[in-house]
């Protein structure tokens, strides 16, 4: 195995960070991994915002509820943007018509999520900590003032990086036969599932100590047992030009 491939299967997310600094050095070569990842037809229809102001830090944080956003050093805010799209188009005499396809938030989300597998990898690599932060879209109009975005960019997720002081250990995932299907997809998944709820569960007691523990299905459930995910997500898109359709 390279060392690459090491960096990739040892991903842990870090929620207990040092005050040591993230060097200029460190967080230039995230940003450069993270500008490196493909994006769909050379559109690189994302953005990174680099928060490193502790009151704006702290703001964020509390507002989000996530306290090691103010304990790392670093906080990055993943966007989707097609505002730089809007612009090139209309200064050569086209007109912008993407925010009313609801493909266009496939596109951006699709590239901002490569593009931060990038950067935690090349922080990984240097032995930061990262873990990301899917919250941001929960309070994403407080987000889009705060970091003044424009028409058509929004916040699609978060990365803290900073140093480490505590690992969790490695997070179970579900076993490779449901997530990898050879050929076509299998849709007898119920027995590995339920075993993998077993996994799941004794590792969350061994790292929390809660009886009873949470299993998987508690996780799923946050999620998507509610009919609208994050309801004001919608809402906070149109706001931003995506009349999607």
């Amino acid at each position: 195995m390279n060392e690459t491939i090491h960096v990739l299967n040892n991903h842990q997310s870090i929620r207990k960070y040092s005050s040591e600094p993230v060097s200029t050095e460190q967080l230039q070569a995230v940003i450069k991994a993270a500008q490196s990842a493909p994006t769909w037809g050379n559109g690189q229809q994302l953005s990174v915002v680099g928060v490193t102001d502790e009151a704006k830090k702290a703001t964020i944080s509390d507002t989000i509820g996530q306290p090691w956003i103010k304990e790392a050093p670093v906080f990055l805010a993943f966007t989707l943007d097609f505002y730089r799209a809007k612009q090139l188009l209309e200064a050569q005499g086209q007109s912008f018509v993407a925010g009313d396809n609801v493909d266009t938030l496939l596109i951006g989300s699709t590239d901002v999520g490569i593009a931060l597998g990038f950067a935690t990898a090349a922080a990984e690599s240097m032995g930061l900590g990262i873990v990301p932060i899917g919250a941001i879209r929960s309070h994403s109009e407080k987000m889009i003032e705060l970091l003044e975005l424009p028409e058509y960019v929004f916040p699609v997720a978060g990365l803290v990086l900073g140093h480490p002081t505590d690992k969790p250990g490695l997070k179970p995932r579900i076993p490779v036969e449901a997530f990898y299907h050879q050929d076509r997809y299998n849709k007898d998944q119920a027995s590995t599932i339920q075993a993998y709820e077993k996994t799941f569960a004794d590792y969350m007691q061994q790292r929390s100590n809660e009886i009873p523990a949470k299993t998987w299905a508690d996780t799923v459930a946050r999620y998507y047992s509610r009919p609208n995910g994050i309801p004001q997500t919608a809402e906070a898109l149109k706001k931003q030009g995506f009349t999607y359709k």
